[in-house]
């Protein structure tokens, strides 16, 4: 178990609560302090550089660090965001149907809060692959999720766009 302290993860949150308001570079700079603190191996550490990596510009550095991460072993939601966040960017670097693969296998394991999130990911990789109504049977179907009317039908039409992804 690679585990960080309540203060850590404290000044970590308030770090990312903060990327607004300064430049990547300092952001940067004070991402990669905090994470000194813990060893080089540690996958959370790694997340977090490489989704620091990702939200200033650094892409291709981000995907080496996610993958080193889920090698150390990252676990629990931050391996799911590692998964979400990396097929995002592989997508974006002109591999979408690798970040449909991953997004796939994702959609497979135990639902939870991100189950929204790797639909509306999986959903732009369809999209990327003229795989359109298989995209917005996704992302209609997602959005079911959060209308106070309608859910229902919205579920149905979304089920009847498309047949089950990849």
């Amino acid at each position: 178990m690679h585990a960080t302290s309540s203060n850590w993860e404290d000044r970590l949150a308030d770090l990312w609560s903060r990327i607004d308001s300064c430049d990547e570079a300092t952001f940067a700079q004070a991402m990669a302090g905090l994470n000194a603190e813990l060893s080089e191996s540690n996958p959370i550490g790694l997340f977090e550089l490489g989704a620091a990596c990702d939200s200033t510009g650094s892409p291709q550095q981000a995907v080496e660090l996610y993958k080193s991460a889920l090698a150390a072993g990252l676990s629990g939601v931050r391996r799911r965001r590692v998964q979400i966040q990396m097929a995002s960017l592989l997508r974006n670097l002109g591999e979408p149907q690798r970040a449909a693969d991953m997004l796939f296998a994702e959609m497979l394991q135990p639902s939870d809060e991100l189950d929204q999130a790797v639909s509306a990911f999986m959903a732009l990789a369809l999209a990327d692959l003229s795989r359109d109504r298989e995209a917005l049977s996704l992302s209609l179907g997602a959005l079911s999720n959060y209308r106070p009317r309608y859910n229902r039908s919205l579920a149905r039409y979304a089920h009847d766009l498309a047949p089950a992804p990849i």
